[in-house]
């Protein structure tokens, strides 16, 4: 997450610039390759549940019988509402950024349903979970979903012990069940997959599973959820802005505060991902509605387009220009998620969101070729993204775990990474939330500032999201207690 000189730009006293500060990273899924950039600008001390920082032991390769190396990965408990000994624990995956507490959404509601302890480990590398002070590609080896998802596990075994210990008993398992939204969602998808006997199901929200090399499908999907005219006016900022870095690149960057953006394929992809917070986290109406206003009265729709950029995506979202540079994302030293995030996106999932042939939004030079070489700068030769590979470990569209629940927004481009049908015989389902964005589910609207609890009541279909949750409400009533009934089946034996 970037701050830098952001207490100047917001003008804001220093007391709340450390609360953006502490803020910025906590809705994970990033720029639009997911979420990890989005800014909770709000004062009050209910944002989080928990700041108080707990530390555990983990190992750095669970893949190697030699290596024994470990490092500190970071965690936070809430207990609060668990009803203590035998409530369920629900465990909350931070994604690929910072985790700097427990956050009150949606999810502190299920608690209190439930009577459910929350834990949360922060992702390894992300945040001050790494076991490495350099970033450098050779230190990088080590981040990865797999590694990830032992991390969880392991983690779930210490804490169960550690709870056993507590409440002075042995070879006692709470229920547990796992939560997460965007690539955390796909952990958690992930985690239920590769180890069902550690929970009694998960929810996947807006869990990107698939793991896709050329999406032009997230590109299509921003066209059908802006809607035919505002398309149109995107279309034309676009073919303005090709032209323009021709005749006078300088002073068109300089316009969208992006003078640093020395390669004209970051500029373009920045263009693009400013365009797609608006639709993603479901608030077209911020981006469209000036654009579309701006066309008809015949206004210049670069400065109108500008004037977005600066106000809400610079402004709201507190997004930084330096997310979009290169040169920033070669830096190994600054402990940045944008790094991180890249090199799992280049090694592993890709989710290359390039133009579609035709019809497109953002330029033509945001395409494979873009991509490969932002990869090869950063991160040097050997990097490339396993797509074919992370499909077949976890299974793609096919992915065949049991007892999840897939959500989706209808409107939420990343939806194509996630999965599309359900598959009762697993159980595994997937319910669509109309006219709703990523994550809405467990964030509620809007998501920047944090909508406490996950509030409904702003998004444009809060009866839908309402729908949502009643249906992943039940699947977790029911699950929990098959849980429970095993393992009172199991004790009686």
């Amino acid at each position: 997450m970037k701050v830098k000189n952001l207490s100047m730009k917001l003008k804001v006293k220093p007391l709340i610039f450390i609360l953006l500060v502490v803020l910025i990273a906590e809705i994970p899924l990033s720029f639009c390759y997911l979420n990890s950039h989005l800014l909770h600008r709000t004062s009050t001390d209910k944002v989080y549940l928990t700041t108080q920082e707990n530390w555990f032991n983990q190992t750095l390769d669970h893949f190697s019988p030699y290596d024994h190396r470990q490092f500190q990965q970071r965690y936070y408990e809430y207990l609060d509402y668990f009803r203590s000994p035998d409530g369920p624990i629900f465990l909350k995956i931070c994604g690929e950024s910072s985790c700097n507490g427990i956050v009150n959404d949606y999810l502190s509601v299920l608690a209190k349903k439930f009577g459910a302890a929350i834990v949360s480990p922060e992702h390894r590398y992300y945040g001050r979970s790494s076991p490495f002070k350099s970033h450098t590609t050779g230190n990088l080896r080590y981040l990865s979903s797999k590694q990830a998802l032992f991390d969880l596990a392991a983690f779930r075994q210490f804490y169960q012990d550690s709870l056993n210990r507590k409440l002075n008993r042995s070879n006692v398992e709470n229920p547990w069940f796992v939560f997460g939204v965007s690539y955390s969602g796909a952990l958690s998808a992930w985690f239920r997959l590769k180890f069902p006997h550690l929970t009694c199901g998960s929810l996947a929200s807006s869990g990107v599973v698939v793991a896709v090399y050329n999406f032009t499908e997230f590109d299509q999907q921003i066209g059908v959820s802006a809607g035919p005219e505002c398309k149109a006016a995107l279309q034309e900022v676009t073919q303005l802005v090709e032209e323009r870095l021709n005749s006078n690149r300088k002073a068109l960057k300089s316009t969208f505060g992006a003078s640093e953006l020395t390669i004209d394929g970051d500029f373009l992809y920045f263009l693009a991902d400013a365009a797609v917070i608006a639709i993603q986290y479901g608030n077209p109406d911020k981006l469209c509605s000036p654009l579309v206003e701006a066309k008809k009265s015949g206004q210049d729709l670069v400065d109108a387009y500008a004037s977005y950029v600066k106000d809400y995506f610079f402004g709201s979202f507190g997004f930084s220009i330096q997310t979009y540079n290169q040169e920033h994302l070669k830096d190994t030293a600054s402990g940045s998620s944008d790094r991180l995030w890249w090199f799992q996106v280049c090694s592993e999932v890709a989710y290359f969101q390039v133009a579609p042939a035709n019809d497109s939004i953002r330029s033509s030079k945001v395409n494979t070729r873009y991509h490969l070489d932002l990869c090869k700068n950063v991160f040097g030769d050997g990097v490339y993204p396993k797509v074919d590979e992370t499909n077949l470990y976890y299974g793609g569209t096919k992915i065949a775990g049991s007892k999840i629940v897939f959500t989706n927004g209808s409107q939420d481009p990343w939806r194509r990474a996630s999965k599309q049908t359900s598959s009762p015989g697993m159980p595994s389902y997937v319910v669509t939330c109309n006219n709703c964005g990523h994550g809405s589910d467990l964030r509620g609207c809007p998501q920047s500032p944090l909508s406490i609890e996950g509030d409904e009541k702003r998004c444009s279909s809060p009866d839908a999201v309402k729908k949502v949750r009643q249906q992943v409400t039940e699947h977790i009533d029911l699950w929990l207690s098959e849980c429970q009934d095993a393992a009172r089946g199991w004790s009686s034996a």
